[in-house]
């Protein structure tokens, strides 16, 4: 019988069993390890789950973030970036591959966290979030101010201590975490939650921002580097101050904010003024206006002395113009006496004046009329002319003028009008044709 099949003491696993049992070892042997490499491959599944790879030059080592795990990273992995990653090493059964299930990220070096914040600082002032003409000029006298730091420390008092010297003023203060986990998000929120505020509300909404906090390393002050943080400083419709580190740190929101303080204490005396030098300044204000006024009321003063010496004495004018006025006093007494004395014989005259142009105007009449009789009888066409070329004038019973034979009745009595008298008649009936029998006789008329 071959040696290959001898009996064998060896113990038997199945597949899943050596699977299980070096994911046992390997997270007994490294269950908490810290790990040095280059992100390589980095995904977001649509799970929310990443995976990347961490390679040096020699080794790769894959890695996973669990998506609960992402949200809570200081620093988000990204291709190219030198990380240390803290976490347990782990196995995947079903490749047979081990990974490490990364629950920290940290930037490797303080070149790689400086590169980081330049490319990020580039790609927020490419969308605009940096520019000049976004900022807002500071209130000059703030009523309510609201602080974004840290309950306690020493930063809050020094800016409630700085505005109650220079010129106190009423601050509403949001407590925030300033550095480590979630110090991002809620300094974000805490700028967002003042700017929802609404104006004569409950909580007065502040008209000026500060938000602030105490020096310490590039990686104490990440928080106010994240792009979370600097988003939240641009959308700000109330003007705000960033007060972050010492003098020489420097932090994404100082670009984004309207105002950088150097310190705390700076970014209170940029808040208000000192209410002793506004006193002293309206103080002097006022005493140059006083002097002032004091100058152009005597420059007036003595130029109305100047044209007053040129002027006649005011008394003698007035008693000329009292002269005068009485001369036109009695003048017009006067003139009216003789305006009624005048209109009173023109009054008296009017009656015969009025009934001799009466009687001129009915001889003026009386003349034109008999011309027109004149004009009149001496055309053949007037009423005597025609009556003596034999015509004769038919008029009825009323004198009415008689011009058709239509209109008189058999029996109707007539009047004709010869030139040298008129002759009273009766109608017999219409006249016959040219042969019709001869009238007969009629009645003698009457010679009127």
């Amino acid at each position: 019988m071959p040696e290959s099949h001898l009996p064998s003491n060896l113990p038997e696993y199945s597949v899943s069993e050596i699977s299980q049992a070096v994911k046992r070892a390997l997270e007994t042997d490294f269950g908490h390890v810290r790990v040095r490499g280059e992100v390589s491959g980095f995904k977001r599944h649509s799970s929310g789950h990443c995976y990347l790879t961490l390679k040096d030059a020699d080794a790769n080592l894959d890695g996973v973030i669990w998506r609960m795990t992402v949200n809570k990273l200081a620093v988000v992995p990204a291709d190219g970036m030198e990380v240390v990653c803290t976490g347990r090493v782990s196995s995947y059964p079903s490749r047979s591959k081990y990974q490490l299930v990364i629950e920290a990220v940290e930037l490797a070096g303080i070149g790689a966290l400086l590169k980081l914040l330049e490319d990020r600082k580039k790609k927020l002032a490419a969308e605009g979030l940096f520019d000049e003409s976004r900022k807002r000029k500071l209130p000059h006298l703030p009523e309510v101010i609201g602080v974004v730091t840290s309950p306690t420390g020493a930063v809050i008092r020094d800016i409630l201590h700085r505005l109650a010297d220079r010129f106190p003023r009423r601050v509403l203060v949001w407590p925030v975490l300033v550095q480590g986990e979630g110090a991002a998000e809620q300094v974000a929120a805490a700028i967002a939650g003042f700017n929802a505020l609404k104006p004569g509300g409950a909580v007065p909404r502040p008209d000026l921002l500060i938000v602030a906090r105490g020096g310490g390393s590039l990686e104490d002050l990440m928080a106010f580097n994240e792009e979370i943080v600097v988003r939240a400083a641009a959308a700000s419709t109330i003007p705000l101050i960033s007060a972050v580190g010492h003098e020489t740190d420097t932090t994404l929101i100082d670009f984004a904010s309207d105002r950088r303080a150097p310190t705390p204490t700076a970014a209170a005396e940029m808040a208000v003024p000192v209410r002793a030098e506004l006193v002293a300044d309206v103080a002097s204000h006022a005493l140059r206006l006083v002097q002032a006024l004091n100058r152009f009321i005597d420059e007036k003063r003595l130029r109305v002395e100047g044209l007053a010496r040129g002027l006649p004495d005011p008394r003698a004018l007035l008693e000329h113009a009292v002269q005068r006025l009485d001369d036109w006093g009695e003048r017009l007494k006067n003139g009216l006496r003789a305006l009624v004395r005048h209109d009173s014989r023109r009054l008296a005259d009017l009656p015969a004046r009025l009934k001799h142009g009466v009687a001129r105007i009915l001889e003026q009449r009386r003349m034109a009329l008999e011309t027109l009789a004149g004009r009149l009888e001496s055309h053949r066409l007037s009423h005597a002319n025609i009556l003596a070329r034999g015509y004769a004038l038919a008029r009825d019973a009323a004198g009415a003028v008689v011009t058709s034979a239509k209109a008189v009745l058999p029996g109707a009595d007539l009047a004709l009008e010869f030139h040298d008298g008129k002759l009273a008649v009766r109608a017999m009936g219409a006249s016959p044709g040219p042969k019709a029998k001869p009238a007969p006789k009629r009645e003698q008329g009457k010679l009127l």
